[in-house]
């Protein structure tokens, strides 16, 4: 089946994952593509429309990123976000300024009732601008301004061409999604972009591309790998063998529950690698958190190697790769944007390995594998987990990984996600976890001194982990939480809560 697309235009913009995001709620599909993308491979009628991203660049610059002409003729709508709109005022024949009282954060916009806006009236957007648009292009009309007297909105008097100086694609907008599906109305999208229409599409991908021989999947213990295993066993049966290296460094009970989904739910066995002497081997004495992760990468690609070699009648490696990964591989810039932490994945195996890649899930976002596990029929508290990272727990401990401290830091997570299950704050999280923390401390425990070590609390909500604030949890519940952990695991005395938003602060610790 061939969906109806949207095309981004990236140009850098911070915002241009949650455009396409965005586009996928509402119901459209859509795919990212660079300024001088060769749009040939975008001519078929698949292509209803062209939204132009934000970016860092001012055009008035000498080498600011244009739009290829070729992209241009393709003559279908457009919607110019931000960097987008002045592109399109420039390349129409109109003229930009820097801005002398530059405008960022939530605004107040007069909109005039146009094909964009049904209502004409004040509304609250979000600017992130310091160029603005002085003269429109030929047969463009303003239909929205702000405070400063700058032109915040314009289209052209006949043809579907469409630009806003603000971001629409961000909840600081909150009518944004409405401007947004509009704009997708005036393309003649079907809005049929729904999970069971995924699968299909994916399911018809996959025979296409397949071209007969076994399928490895490796699972971690995570949503996407196992959705990832789930679906494969679907279109495939037979074909595929799943197995899941226990490195230690996963949640109590993790690799019970994983067995217990294939076994009861989907009927299918899984392979599970004992290698957890050997991470904690391999984890002894290092201390610094991305000397962690370069350690637990390299001996989890010695683990598959060796399942590998075992298994090197197979023909293809199915790999979890989202979205998200393949956008910032091929930025505006060509790349992403400054290295916060190493991330880690099977990407980091090595090219040498006798396997085709298999990756299905390139072209969709987190909460899109989401839906699709609900519809593969995994059960929803599996499907709908907090974020795990890559490395497991001994990104959770501030320090050295040992055998006891990720004991106790099990224990002290189980309790953690109990007591927010029982007072039905957990599907509310974004994320949830227990911090190790090596702080030891005097305590009182009965009529003894006791002078042990600290677990901290993290609780968050996000819309998608870029930006997260801290839960405003009752005291109660901080109180139950606290005394599970400091009453039923050995160790421990003190327990904290971490009340830092995202930024500054990180949302995992390491």
């Amino acid at each position: 089946m061939q969906e109806e697309l949207c095309l981004i235009v990236d140009f850098g913009g911070q915002y241009t994952q949650l455009i396409a995001r965005r586009l996928r709620e509402i119901g459209v599909l859509s795919e990212v593509c660079r300024p001088d993308a060769d749009a040939n491979k975008y001519r078929d009628s698949r292509v209803k429309a062209i939204i132009l991203s934000g970016g860092p660049a001012s055009v008035d610059s000498e080498n600011y990123p244009r739009l290829v002409h070729s992209l241009v003729d393709l003559q279908k709508p457009v919607l110019g976000i931000c960097y987008g709109m002045q592109l399109m005022a420039k390349e129409f024949g109109g003229e930009l300024a820097s801005s002398k009282q530059r405008e960022y954060g939530v605004e107040t916009v007069k909109l005039e009732k146009s094909r964009l806006y049904k209502q004409a009236g004040e509304r609250e957007v979000l600017f992130s601008h310091g160029d603005h648009v002085v003269k429109l292009p030929p047969d463009f009309l303003v239909t929205g301004t702000s405070r400063n007297g700058v032109m915040a909105s314009i289209e052209h008097r006949s043809r579907p061409l469409f630009g806003v100086q603000f971001h629409p694609e961000v909840h600081h907008t909150p009518e944004g999604k409405a401007w947004l599906t509009e704009f997708l109305k005036i393309a003649g999208f079907g809005f049929e972009w729904k999970p069971d229409h995924i699968f299909e599409s994916l399911q018809t991908d996959l025979h296409q591309s397949y071209e007969g021989g076994g399928v490895l999947c490796a699972l971690s213990g995570g949503v996407d790998s196992t959705v990832l295993a789930v679906m494969l066993n679907r279109i495939f049966e037979k074909q595929v063998h799943c197995f899941c290296v226990d490195t230690g460094l996963l949640r109590k009970s993790e690799i019970q529950q994983l067995q217990d989904l294939f076994d009861t739910h989907f009927h299918f066995p899984i392979e599970i690698i004992d290698a957890k002497e050997k991470f904690l081997k391999a984890l002894a004495g290092v201390l610094d958190p991305e000397e962690k992760r370069k350690t637990i990468g390299r001996v989890f690609i010695e683990v598959f190697q060796d399942a590998a070699k075992r298994h090197s009648d197979f023909k293809y490696l199915a790999q979890g790769t989202l979205y998200p990964d393949v956008i910032e591989s091929t930025s505006a810039h060509g790349g992403p944007s400054a290295k916060i932490k190493s991330h880690h994945n099977v990407g980091g195996l090595p090219k040498e390995l006798p396997f085709k890649l298999m990756e299905p899930f390139r072209f969709l976002f987190k909460d899109e594998v989401r839906r699709l596990g609900e519809f593969l029929g995994i059960p929803r508290d599996f499907v709908w987990r907090h974020p795990f990272p890559g490395p497991g727990l001994a990104v959770r401990i501030v320090g050295e990984v040992t055998e006891q401290r990720l004991d106790r830091l099990r224990e002290a997570d189980w309790r953690l996600q109990e007591v927010l299950r029982q007072e039905g704050i957990y599907q509310k999280l974004w994320q949830s976890f227990c911090v190790y923390l090596p702080i030891q401390s005097v305590g009182v425990m009965g009529d003894g001194r006791t002078y042990e070590e600290t677990i901290a609390v993290r609780c968050v909500h996000s819309e998608d982990g870029m930006t997260a604030h801290i839960a405003d949890l009752p005291v109660n519940v901080l109180e139950r939480i606290s005394a599970k952990i400091i009453n039923e695991v050995s160790g421990i005395n003190r327990v904290v809560y971490d009340i830092s938003s995202k930024p500054p602060a990180t949302i995992e610790w390491e």
